[in-house]
């Protein structure tokens, strides 16, 4: 066998191996439901914040700078608290959407610091449709 042809196989084995580790990056978005059923296993649920509670979000800095406990629904309407061991996401109150990756146990989905949060913020045109057409035609001089 030539010595380009092993160079080659060797790459091609490289190759396969960097696909194979990033295979287990890949994931899906699961519905609360799903979650409870993967107890235990990280999985990304996409919610939003569940405006029935008075009080959506519970951070108190003083007593843990590190707990953020707050109630989200999901698209089909379940339910579950959240428990984010770290501090509150800024303008948490105004997101449309929250992306959370983490683990559920029972009726609370846990957020460690090595999964996360993603804050999807409402669209500065949402509530006024003149500027979001005014922004999107161009004006020709």
């Amino acid at each position: 066998m030539k010595k380009t042809h092993i160079v080659i196989l060797v790459a091609i084995a490289a190759g396969i191996m960097i696909l194979l580790s990033f295979m287990g990056d890949l994931s899906t978005y699961e519905t609360l439901a799903s979650a409870r059923q993967k107890e235990g296993k990280t999985v990304t649920v996409i919610t939003q914040l569940d405006r029935s509670f008075a009080n959506p979000i519970e951070y108190d800095a003083v007593k843990n700078p590190n707990l953020t406990r707050f109630h989200v629904m999901d698209s089909l309407g379940n339910k579950a608290t959240v428990l984010y061991y770290f501090e509150k996401p800024f303008d948490m109150e105004k997101s449309d959407r929250i992306v959370l990756k983490g683990k559920m146990k029972g009726d609370i989905f846990e957020i460690s610091r090595k999964d996360g949060i993603l804050i999807k913020c409402p669209s500065k045109y949402k509530d006024d449709p003149k500027a979001a057409y005014n922004n999107l035609t161009t004006k020709v001089n």
